[in-house]
């Protein structure tokens, strides 16, 4: 989805990273001992990837934002899998992080059920992702509704339900219609009290 709305969009596009994390394998293997090194190397890579977008200008397609980075370090929290004081300190990184930030235009939020989450991990049959459970795939998706629900608040969200999903290419073509139509400008008019 991100490559074709970064081809229909004219934009680069900035993934994850998978295949060159080092905390990866370690993470899947005993999470307990590698949530934290591995929410904090995640929190640093989606920070230079989002200042690359930054400095480079002219806008950019993320697969995966810094913002919903939280979601993860939250639910492993809640999940028994980081410690608390590891999570304050990760909740405090962030918010120092976040004054160099700048918010998005726009975020597309791929709602996907944790059923459907299960099958695409299923399908791409990577090792270290065969320990991963269906319990920490639905909190994981209670943390996205309330991460939307809260975001929405200050950046234009565009939801798409992934089980309607059909082509890539069209869904990216309804994505950019969306938000080149939507109007995010709220208008409020002031009547003096009296």
């Amino acid at each position: 989805m991100a490559k074709a709305l970064g081809a229909h969009l004219d934009l680069p596009v900035y993934f994850e990273p998978v295949t060159d994390n080092v905390y990866l394998e370690d993470f899947y293997r005993d999470t307990r001992r590698y949530a934290f090194a591995t929410q904090i190397y995640l929190l640093n890579r989606r920070f230079q990837q989002h200042q690359e977008v930054i400095w480079r200008g002219g806008g950019g397609v993320q697969d995966r934002t810094i913002y919903e980075d939280a979601v993860f370090a939250k639910t492993l929290v809640q999940q028994g899998l980081m410690e608390e004081r590891d999570y304050d300190t990760y909740r405090q990184l962030f918010r120092h992080m976040s004054n160099f930030m700048c918010r998005p235009n726009v975020i597309v939020y791929l709602d996907l059920s944790p059923e459907s989450s299960m099958k695409r991990i299923q399908q791409r049959s990577r090792d270290v992702e065969s320990g991963v459970s269906m319990a920490y795939l639905e909190a994981l998706h209670r943390e996205y509704t309330l991460f939307i629900e809260d975001i929405s608040r200050s950046v234009p969200v565009i939801r798409v339900c992934w089980e309607q999903f059909r082509d890539a290419e069209e869904m990216a073509a309804v994505i950019e219609r969306e938000y080149l139509e939507g109007s995010f400008l709220r208008q409020v008019s002031w009547d003096p009290a009296r």
